[in-house]
């Protein structure tokens, strides 16, 4: 008889242990936000201390994962101060939610303020006395010369602008004549007109002849 009781209690007492480790757990869940604008914080890493238990928070800061009670859970980001939670144990439910607000960990620096002279007085000296040659600004008066700026010209490529006025002018085109033959200004009197008259004024001339004048 007594080798009964001694085997169902030693039976019993497994369940009750277990039992007694489920009745610990909690669906631990909330949000992680920022303090000063309540924005949520993706990616957060929220830990049980000492334990490599955990989860991080998704793209709108939620998390939600199964922790026990007495728990200390460690939130951390990027950028913002670490902060902890203890689960409590006088919990009626098997869950419990919280909203984290983590404070932002910014460091100032002091000003730098950098100079090219050891002092105000003798950079200001140095600049009051500084000579600017002449070939530098003959240079500068050789550069910015209207043939110099029309050969800069010239040489650039088309930017971003002008090839999206080409590819629409070319499509405006293809649409105007759908359907029929292409407009041949060969026997375009205004467009003859139009050449003759650019002709007589010049602008046909060569860029040599532009550069001599």
């Amino acid at each position: 008889m007594f080798r009964r009781i001694l085997l169902a209690l030693l039976f019993l007492f497994p369940l009750s242990v277990q039992a007694q480790q489920d009745d610990d757990l909690v669906q631990f869940s909330g949000v992680v936000v920022a303090s000063d604008s309540l924005q949520p914080l993706p990616f957060s890493s929220i830990i049980i201390r000492n334990t490599y238990r955990g989860t991080i928070s998704d793209f709108f800061g939620f998390f939600s994962f199964v922790a026990r009670v007495n728990d200390t859970i460690d939130f951390s980001c990027i950028g913002f101060k670490k902060a902890e939670f203890v689960i409590p144990d006088s919990l009626s439910d098997n869950h419990y939610s919280l909203i984290q607000v983590l404070t932002r960990d910014t460091v100032q620096l002091q000003e730098a303020v950098i100079f090219p002279w050891p002092t105000r007085e003798q950079f200001k000296q140095a600049f009051l006395n500084l000579e600017v040659p002449d070939d530098d600004l003959q240079r500068a008066r050789r550069n910015l010369e209207n043939r110099r700026l029309q050969e800069i010209a010239q040489n650039l490529p088309a930017d971003g602008s002008e090839a999206y006025k080409v590819s629409m002018q070319e499509q405006y085109s293809r649409l105007y004549t759908v359907g029929q033959l292409p407009m041949n200004n060969l026997l375009n009197p205004i467009a003859w007109a139009k050449f003759i008259d650019s002709w007589k004024s010049g602008a046909y001339k060569r860029q040599e002849d532009k550069y001599d004048d």
